[in-house]
């Protein structure tokens, strides 16, 4: 099987891939001070309680925006699973896509392997929506090359500057307004939901109309991340919702590295 471990600001997420299909999955809170035992340690336990040992993973393949973690993982990879990582963007597991941007190191590994998984999945342009520590708008085109997008604070975020920039609001919980779709609220807690819900709503919906004006031609807007299916309850813009796009990405770059003659 394949260990795929997608490092992310806020979390790290370590996935059993067998194929495209996501066997088992365990996220953990980013720390790039964690050392290669701790996440052994860790992992040990999890894969016991799914009747697994660490010799069934075959290929460890890692995506990160963290560059200081990198070394840590590779430790992880080579000492106990037998195996040194394959990294998402380099060598064997390159893109093998157009980065037409005006710095393309620049762009985040997640961005680019959530690219290749939705190219591969679904024909034409492309708009990807990515809700994580920020919201990433990612345009492919229908050729598969990387064209552009959107970097926009992610709703966690904006939450957290809104409270503690103001002393007397309330820490509040990231959901949908629950008794009406009103965007007039009679107290604070509910303005802080419309505001900060409906608010983003409006932003993605927004964004959204830009970027197809601009691309010209029909796109399919595919969303992925923790708090994609929380916005599709109240939004018909997206075309498709797929939480594992980022780890799926992960495993055609690794069966990619994988094949002779690559």
């Amino acid at each position: 099987m394949l260990l795929a471990c997608d490092v992310g600001n806020t979390n790290i997420v370590f996935a059993l891939m067998e194929g495209i299909e996501v066997r088992s999955r365990w996220r953990i809170a980013t720390d790039p001070r964690r050392t290669a035992d701790e996440y052994a340690v860790w992992l040990l336990q999890l894969f016991a309680l799914e009747g697994l040992a660490f010799d069934s993973v075959d290929q460890v393949i890692v995506s990160t925006v963290v560059p200081r973690a990198r070394h840590n993982l590779t430790v992880l990879g080579e000492k106990y699973f037998g195996q040194a990582p394959i990294f998402a963007g380099e060598g064997p597991a390159g893109w093998g896509m157009e980065i037409d941007v005006e710095e393309p190191a620049s762009l985040g590994a997640d961005r680019a392997v959530n690219a290749v998984a939705a190219h591969a999945e679904h024909p034409g342009d492309l708009i990807v929506i990515d809700f994580g520590t920020a919201t990433t708008f990612d345009v492919v085109d229908f050729n598969g090359a990387y064209k552009g997008g959107i970097i926009a604070p992610g709703i966690n975020l904006s939450l957290d500057a809104l409270v503690q920039a103001a002393a007397k609001l309330p820490r509040i919980a990231i959901e949908a307004p629950s008794e009406t779709r009103s965007v007039i609220g009679r107290n604070t807690e509910t303005q802080m939901h419309i505001g900060v819900y409906w608010g983003y709503v409006a932003m993605i919906e927004g964004l959204v109309a830009r970027l197809k004006a601009e691309i010209g031609r029909p796109a399919k807007v595919l969303a992925t991340g923790g708090l994609a299916l929380l916005f599709d309850e109240q939004t018909d813009i997206f075309d498709a919702v797929d939480v594992d796009l980022t780890l799926k990405g992960l495993a055609i770059l690794a069966e990619k590295a994988s094949k002779p003659g690559r």
